[in-house]
């Protein structure tokens, strides 16, 4: 064996999971974004943001039951798993800031390139931090 608990899922296959369960959290966050640049005129950056918190909540919910199968109690997992989803929206802005407004790229395309990078950042961090010990 590579280190791989027996009980877990590998690492490819957990990834999966991840990802799409992070189509549902995905799809909250680009609603809430585009809602709110669209129908109420906010900033590209501060809707992305709002839209990221929202999607961090769907996900947790959903990646603690279906992807990492966690017993871990709520204060322990939602609190590390807030501050992995914190470092990645800080990460989501930042990238938001770059291409948006210094290169000009569509804020669309841009939210797409951040996702996918923060996706990676994600992944590995609750894996190997929240949810270290998940079956």
């Amino acid at each position: 064996m590579t280190g791989e608990n027996l009980n877990r899922p590998g690492w490819h296959l957990q990834f999966m999971q991840f990802a799409g369960v992070g189509v549902i959290g995905t799809a909250a966050h680009y609603l809430l974004l585009v809602m709110l640049v669209e129908i109420f005129g906010a900033g590209v950056v501060a809707a992305s943001t709002a839209g990221a918190a929202l999607g961090a909540v769907v996900n947790y919910f959903l990646n603690r039951r279906y992807t990492f199968r966690s017993e871990k109690r709520h204060v322990e997992a939602l609190t590390k798993f807030m501050l992995i989803a914190s470092i990645g929206l800080v990460l989501n802005s930042s990238f938001m800031i770059l291409l948006v407004e210094i290169l000009s790229v569509y804020y669309l395309l841009s939210q797409m390139l951040s996702t996918g990078l923060v996706l990676i950042w994600n992944f590995t961090g609750n894996r190997f931090w929240t949810f270290s010990d998940a079956r």
